[in-house]
């Protein structure tokens, strides 16, 4: 099971989670609760989250992300966290 490593408010949440686990389905669901979230569907950018480590493993950014991040932001290492399956460990923070 992948392990996710969230950072938000200078906290540092730990939790496995099944394989190809959307952390917004989790956080709506209350299993991951930290995690801020919106639409759900890359269409608000309340979920961007910034990926620490484990970028690797994460398919490139969807057309959605593209759109509502920009070049920059992807740059940086920003991703819309709804739009995103984890298969392996991950690390990221939100603001």
């Amino acid at each position: 099971m992948p392990k996710v490593k969230f950072h938000r408010d200078e906290k540092l949440i730990e939790r496995e989670v099944a394989k190809n686990a959307n952390l917004v389905v989790l956080a709506g669901i209350k299993t991951f609760p930290e995690i801020k979230y919106g639409c759900g569907m890359g269409k608000c950018t309340k979920c961007t989250s910034k990926i620490i480590s484990g970028a690797e493993h994460l398919p490139p950014p969807n057309w959605k992300e593209e759109k509502m991040l920009g070049e920059e932001k992807l740059q940086q290492g920003y991703r819309l966290t709804c739009q995103l399956e984890i298969t392996e460990d991950i690390e990221l923070m939100q603001e």
